[in-house]
Protein backbone atom coordinates (compact mmCIF):
# COMPACT_ATOMS: atom_id res chain seq x y z
CA UNK A 1 0.00 0.00 0.00
CA UNK A 2 1.35 3.57 -1.03
CA UNK A 3 0.85 6.47 1.23
CA UNK A 4 -0.21 9.56 -1.00
CA UNK A 5 1.46 12.37 0.39
CA UNK A 6 0.55 15.82 -0.26
CA UNK A 7 2.13 17.44 -3.01
CA UNK A 8 3.15 20.49 -1.97
CA UNK A 9 1.38 22.37 1.12
CA UNK A 10 0.58 19.66 3.79
CA UNK A 11 -2.49 19.82 5.45
CA UNK A 12 -3.14 20.16 9.36
CA UNK A 13 -6.90 19.59 10.26
CA UNK A 14 -8.54 20.10 13.76
CA UNK A 15 -11.81 19.11 14.64
CA UNK A 16 -11.71 21.30 17.72
CA UNK A 17 -14.56 22.54 20.42
CA UNK A 18 -15.69 21.68 23.96
CA UNK A 19 -16.40 18.56 25.34
CA UNK A 20 -19.35 16.34 24.62
CA UNK A 21 -19.68 18.36 21.69
CA UNK A 22 -18.98 15.10 18.96
CA UNK A 23 -15.77 15.82 17.47
CA UNK A 24 -14.32 11.99 17.40
CA UNK A 25 -17.10 10.82 16.15
CA UNK A 26 -17.19 13.62 13.37
CA UNK A 27 -13.80 13.46 12.35
CA UNK A 28 -13.98 9.53 11.76
CA UNK A 29 -16.89 10.25 10.00
CA UNK A 30 -14.86 13.31 7.94
CA UNK A 31 -11.68 11.20 7.38
CA UNK A 32 -13.01 9.02 4.35
CA UNK A 33 -14.72 11.98 2.78
CA UNK A 34 -11.61 13.90 3.19
CA UNK A 35 -9.38 11.54 1.77
CA UNK A 36 -11.51 10.93 -1.08
CA UNK A 37 -11.99 14.62 -1.86
CA UNK A 38 -8.16 15.45 -1.28
CA UNK A 39 -6.88 11.89 -3.09
CA UNK A 40 -4.33 12.10 -0.21
CA UNK A 41 -4.05 10.36 2.87
CA UNK A 42 -4.15 11.20 6.50
CA UNK A 43 -2.72 10.52 10.12
CA UNK A 44 -5.63 10.79 12.84
CA UNK A 45 -4.62 12.02 16.28
CA UNK A 46 -7.01 12.57 19.15
CA UNK A 47 -5.89 13.70 22.26
CA UNK A 48 -7.60 11.43 24.33
CA UNK A 49 -6.07 8.41 22.53
CA UNK A 50 -2.52 9.36 22.69
CA UNK A 51 -2.53 10.86 26.60
CA UNK A 52 -5.65 8.99 27.69
CA UNK A 53 -4.18 6.13 29.40
CA UNK A 54 -0.30 7.85 30.48
CA UNK A 55 -2.68 11.20 31.93
CA UNK A 56 -4.83 8.67 33.71
CA UNK A 57 -1.77 6.61 35.77
CA UNK A 58 -0.02 10.57 36.54
CA UNK A 59 -3.18 11.66 38.06
CA UNK A 60 -3.60 8.44 39.81
CA UNK A 61 -0.36 8.77 41.39
CA UNK A 62 -0.73 12.41 42.10
CA UNK A 63 -4.16 13.15 43.07
CA UNK A 64 -5.40 9.40 43.43
CA UNK A 65 -7.74 10.10 41.22
CA UNK A 66 -7.47 8.62 37.56
CA UNK A 67 -10.27 10.00 36.26
CA UNK A 68 -9.67 14.06 37.00
CA UNK A 69 -9.15 15.40 33.77
CA UNK A 70 -10.22 18.75 34.39
CA UNK A 71 -9.37 20.25 38.24
CA UNK A 72 -6.89 22.90 38.59
CA UNK A 73 -3.78 20.58 39.65
CA UNK A 74 -4.75 18.56 36.58
CA UNK A 75 -4.73 22.30 34.20
CA UNK A 76 -1.95 24.08 35.43
CA UNK A 77 0.21 20.60 35.81
CA UNK A 78 -0.51 18.22 32.99
CA UNK A 79 -3.14 20.34 30.52
CA UNK A 80 -0.47 21.86 28.70
CA UNK A 81 1.84 19.60 28.15
CA UNK A 82 -0.43 17.34 26.56
CA UNK A 83 -1.01 19.39 23.62
CA UNK A 84 2.46 20.43 23.24
CA UNK A 85 3.40 16.74 22.75
CA UNK A 86 -0.14 16.40 20.29
CA UNK A 87 1.18 19.50 18.62
CA UNK A 88 4.83 17.95 17.77
CA UNK A 89 4.00 14.92 16.99
CA UNK A 90 1.50 16.70 13.88
CA UNK A 91 4.82 18.77 13.39
CA UNK A 92 6.79 15.83 12.72
CA UNK A 93 4.33 14.35 10.57
CA UNK A 94 3.98 17.25 8.44
CA UNK A 95 7.88 17.85 8.36
CA UNK A 96 7.61 15.08 6.42
CA UNK A 97 4.83 15.80 4.01
CA UNK A 98 2.04 13.56 5.57
CA UNK A 99 -1.18 15.39 6.39
CA UNK A 100 -2.82 15.24 9.88
CA UNK A 101 -6.19 15.28 11.88
CA UNK A 102 -6.15 16.62 15.40
CA UNK A 103 -9.14 16.28 17.42
CA UNK A 104 -9.08 17.67 20.81
CA UNK A 105 -10.71 20.62 22.69
CA UNK A 106 -7.81 23.58 21.61
CA UNK A 107 -10.17 26.14 23.09
CA UNK A 108 -6.76 27.87 24.73
CA UNK A 109 -4.50 27.22 21.78
CA UNK A 110 -7.44 28.68 18.80
CA UNK A 111 -7.89 31.68 21.12
CA UNK A 112 -4.24 32.95 21.42
CA UNK A 113 -4.27 32.54 17.30
CA UNK A 114 -1.33 30.27 18.04
CA UNK A 115 -3.45 27.54 15.89
CA UNK A 116 -3.37 30.01 12.65
CA UNK A 117 0.14 30.26 12.60
CA UNK A 118 2.26 27.69 11.17
CA UNK A 119 5.67 29.44 11.94
CA UNK A 120 4.49 30.11 15.66
CA UNK A 121 3.42 26.26 15.80
CA UNK A 122 7.08 25.16 14.43
CA UNK A 123 5.29 23.09 10.99
CA UNK A 124 6.22 23.47 7.52
CA UNK A 125 5.09 27.57 7.03
CA UNK A 126 3.14 26.02 3.87
CA UNK A 127 1.35 24.10 5.49
CA UNK A 128 -2.69 24.37 5.03
CA UNK A 129 -4.19 25.06 8.43
CA UNK A 130 -8.08 24.45 8.90
CA UNK A 131 -10.01 24.16 11.87
CA UNK A 132 -13.63 22.56 12.08
CA UNK A 133 -15.61 24.49 15.24
CA UNK A 134 -18.03 21.22 16.66
CA UNK A 135 -21.24 23.51 18.34
CA UNK A 136 -23.14 22.00 20.75
CA UNK A 137 -25.64 23.30 23.64
CA UNK A 138 -24.18 23.19 26.95
CA UNK A 139 -27.54 21.29 28.30
CA UNK A 140 -27.00 18.75 25.11
CA UNK A 141 -23.49 18.50 25.95
CA UNK A 142 -24.22 17.32 29.79
CA UNK A 143 -26.34 15.29 28.86
CA UNK A 144 -24.11 13.48 25.95
CA UNK A 145 -21.59 13.00 28.30
CA UNK A 146 -24.02 11.63 30.86
CA UNK A 147 -25.08 8.92 28.57
CA UNK A 148 -21.97 8.17 27.33
CA UNK A 149 -20.58 7.56 31.16
CA UNK A 150 -16.62 8.12 30.27
CA UNK A 151 -15.06 7.66 33.29
CA UNK A 152 -12.84 10.91 31.75
CA UNK A 153 -16.15 13.21 32.23
CA UNK A 154 -16.63 12.12 35.77
CA UNK A 155 -14.60 15.69 37.44
CA UNK A 156 -16.54 17.74 34.31
CA UNK A 157 -19.81 16.44 35.74
CA UNK A 158 -19.55 16.74 39.23
CA UNK A 159 -18.06 20.29 38.72
CA UNK A 160 -20.07 21.52 35.93
CA UNK A 161 -21.16 25.29 37.27
CA UNK A 162 -17.15 25.84 37.12
CA UNK A 163 -16.78 23.90 34.01
CA UNK A 164 -19.07 26.12 31.92
CA UNK A 165 -17.34 29.15 33.08
CA UNK A 166 -14.61 27.80 30.55
CA UNK A 167 -16.73 27.03 27.55
CA UNK A 168 -15.45 29.92 25.29
CA UNK A 169 -16.19 31.28 21.90
CA UNK A 170 -13.61 30.78 19.44
CA UNK A 171 -12.55 33.93 17.61
CA UNK A 172 -13.40 34.76 13.59
CA UNK A 173 -11.18 33.70 11.95
CA UNK A 174 -10.81 32.47 7.49
CA UNK A 175 -9.59 28.75 8.56
CA UNK A 176 -12.83 28.04 11.15
CA UNK A 177 -15.64 26.39 10.07
CA UNK A 178 -18.31 26.45 12.90
CA UNK A 179 -20.77 23.06 12.81
CA UNK A 180 -23.74 22.68 15.01
CA UNK A 181 -23.99 19.28 16.36
CA UNK A 182 -27.60 19.51 17.87
CA UNK A 183 -28.74 17.80 14.89
CA UNK A 184 -26.91 15.90 12.33
CA UNK A 185 -27.40 18.27 9.02
CA UNK A 186 -26.00 16.21 6.21
CA UNK A 187 -25.70 19.43 4.28
CA UNK A 188 -23.67 21.57 6.84
CA UNK A 189 -21.48 18.68 6.90
CA UNK A 190 -20.77 18.28 2.90
CA UNK A 191 -20.07 22.13 3.26
CA UNK A 192 -18.09 21.52 6.67
CA UNK A 193 -16.07 18.61 4.81
CA UNK A 194 -15.50 21.80 1.65
CA UNK A 195 -14.13 23.86 3.61
CA UNK A 196 -11.66 21.52 5.06
CA UNK A 197 -9.99 20.68 1.63
CA UNK A 198 -10.23 23.95 0.36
Amino acid sequence: MTCKLSPAAPRLILFAGHAGTGKTTLAKKALPLIIERTGEDFFLLDKDTVYGAYSAHVMELTTHNPNDRDSPFYLENLRDWEYAGLIAIAKENLQLGVNIILVGPFSREIQSGRMFNPEELGVPSVSSIKIAWIDLDENEAKHRMEKRADPRDEYKLKHWDQYIKRRVEPPNHTAIQRFDNQNFDNTKFEMLIKHLTQ
